[in-house]
């Protein structure tokens, strides 16, 4: 754990704003390979990539303060402290789909190119939540891995599950699985996968966080991860995992 990674005089680099440019510069790259690959299009990525990146932490930081509202003062709503999963999700995926649009950037195309691009932004994002101790750690724990985070911006001196670890590792394992997969399915087969894995995922992870129920004993990113994986399933039953038309890449 490490919020400030070093400092340059009076800048002070922090980890997880470092990791937040990490994970926008890998999934750009990853949309404008695989917009190159899907419609000839990687000059599309750029201006996709910061859609997402710029909706992503304005929905987040939204849903946040509207989650909060009772309880933050002015100083805290003014920092920048203070994100939400599904927030992020709904802000990017709005801004992305605006962009996309503008550009006439193909919805098959897109979703192709965002599930892999999706997946290591958001394993690499989790780092940074890790560096930070931002409070997205788990329940206490006697594991040999656990960990306190006394430094962090949401403190604790108990042993707890390292959870943005656990994620980090497991966006890892589904953007190997997608990558893999990208060429062999069709570009909405892929994004279904991708809302199966990841909605698994962070389903699973959640019988290991801090966050309180709210419905049948599902905390809120449970039901969004559930609907992730309706959403999906759905998609692979309507629409098959047929082969894609496109060529096996070589790498």
């Amino acid at each position: 754990m490490r919020p400030v990674l070093f400092e340059l005089g009076p800048l002070s680099v922090h980890g997880y704003g470092a990791m937040w440019a990490l994970a926008a510069l890998a999934a750009w790259w990853v949309v404008r390979h695989e917009l190159a690959r899907r419609a000839g299009r990687p000059d599309a990525a750029g201006a996709l990539t910061i859609a997402a990146l710029l909706g992503g932490m304005v929905g987040a930081r939204l849903y946040w303060l509207a989650e909060h509202l009772r309880s933050v003062g002015l100083t805290e709503s003014v920092s920048g402290a203070g994100f939400t999963w599904y927030g992020g999700v709904i802000g990017g995926a709005l801004a992305t789909l605006l962009v996309a649009w503008r550009m006439r950037v193909s919805l098959p195309a897109l979703l192709g190119a965002a599930a892999p691009a999706l997946a290591i932004a958001y394993a690499v994002g989790r780092i940074g939540c890790q560096l930070a101790g931002d409070g997205t750690y788990g329940v206490p724990s006697d594991l040999p891995w656990a960990m306190s985070y006394p430094d962090g911006e949401v403190p604790t001196l108990e042993r707890v599950h390292p959870t943005p670890v656990y994620e980090t590792l497991v966006g890892l394992l589904i953007f190997a699985v997608l990558w893999r997969l990208r060429a062999r399915i069709s570009a909405v087969s892929l994004f279904a996968v991708y809302l199966v894995l990841s909605g698994v995922a962070r389903f699973l992870v959640e019988l290991l966080r801090r966050n309180d129920a709210v419905v049948l004993g599902l905390t809120q990113p449970q039901l969004f991860a559930a609907a992730f994986v309706l959403i999906g399933v759905g998609l692979l039953a309507v629409r098959p995992a047929a082969r894609s038309d496109l060529p096996v890449p070589a790498a």
